[in-house]
């Protein structure tokens, strides 16, 4: 499966933002990039789903635009006036040729979820490779309204009882897509989680 991270030039603050070409082309999050469907038109004339990891402004500011330029189902785990497909804990969706499991990863928002393919894992913010308080295995923070470091604990947790032994790509809302070892980085993202401390100094 080929994944382009189409947020990738961007020059102001946004999520990333993946499009994954196969039997569908599908965008994980939109982004707020302004000009992101001119990057994705680059890639693809057709997009056949919009799939939210959750509706935190970075990874939607441009969700409405992208909408617009495609004829493409939106998936979101909360309501959304464009959704056309709910998901829920333990669904499945592909994501251009690989099917992936639905995990609800909440903490760093109330409507996060998590793709697990057998494979690849589009983690959103939940846990990233790097970031700037760590560069190997970091967490989405949880110090704003409505965020909790004991649920993100839990998400962690439970993401890792449900990732494949195989899953080798990481592609994770913010940061660096990770190719390697993903428990690793997911299980040293939940040791330093786990510890409770401020994950910036200022928190």
């Amino acid at each position: 499966m080929d994944v382009t991270n189409v947020t990738a030039g961007a020059e102001t603050f946004t999520c990333n933002a993946y499009l994954a070409h196969g039997d569908r082309s599908v965008l994980v999050d939109a982004g707020m990039m302004d000009g992101v469907v001119d990057v994705v038109r680059d890639h693809t004339d057709t997009l056949d789903a919009v799939v939210l990891t959750h509706q935190h402004g970075d990874h939607v500011g441009q969700l409405d635009a992208v909408l617009d330029a495609f004829d493409a189902d939106l998936y979101a785990y909360a309501d959304h006036p464009r959704q056309t497909v709910e998901l829920n804990d333990g669904d499945q969706v592909f994501v251009g040729d690989e099917a992936c499991d639905v995990v609800y990863t909440p903490g760093h928002a109330d409507d996060h979820v998590s793709l697990v393919g057998e494979v690849s894992l589009f983690s959103g913010d939940v846990v990233v490779h790097d970031d700037g308080a760590f560069d190997y295995g970091s967490f989405g923070r949880t110090d704003m309204a409505g965020q909790s470091r004991e649920r993100l604990v839990e998400s962690i947790r439970e993401l890792l009882d449900r990732l494949p032994e195989g899953i080798e790509h990481m592609y994770a809302g913010h940061g660096d897509t990770f190719h390697g070892d993903v428990r690793d980085v997911i299980e040293t993202a939940l040791e330093r989680a786990e510890k409770r401390e401020p994950k910036y100094p200022d928190e």
